[in-house]
């Protein structure tokens, strides 16, 4: 989708299960792939990237929409962790 609309104004959405494919595919679509096996290897997109449980792309969804689709998978999630390794992420970036 960058290559085709561009990066401005695009932004990726992650619902992954911890931190560790959480840092995997933040890295992916920020610096390309680290593990230089993809076709996105040594290709810096730069998009910003979020997970569904950060407070700041849940407060944009309807609760119970978001309960709904999300509520139980947050309920086990290492939502602190997960967020703090994007905020990482973003702050490099």
């Amino acid at each position: 989708m960058a290559d085709t609309l561009g990066s401005e104004g695009l932004v990726v959405l992650l619902g992954t299960p911890d931190t560790d494919s959480t840092r995997l595919y933040a890295l992916t679509v920020t610096e390309g792939d680290p593990a230089w096996a993809g076709v996105l290897a040594d290709t810096h997109l730069g998009l910003p990237v979020y997970h569904i449980t950060e407070p700041e792309v849940k407060a944009q969804i309807d609760q119970e929409v978001y309960e709904s689709h999300v509520g139980l998978a947050e309920m086990v999630l290492e939502t602190n962790e997960i967020a703090e390794a994007l905020r990482e992420i973003r702050a490099n970036h």
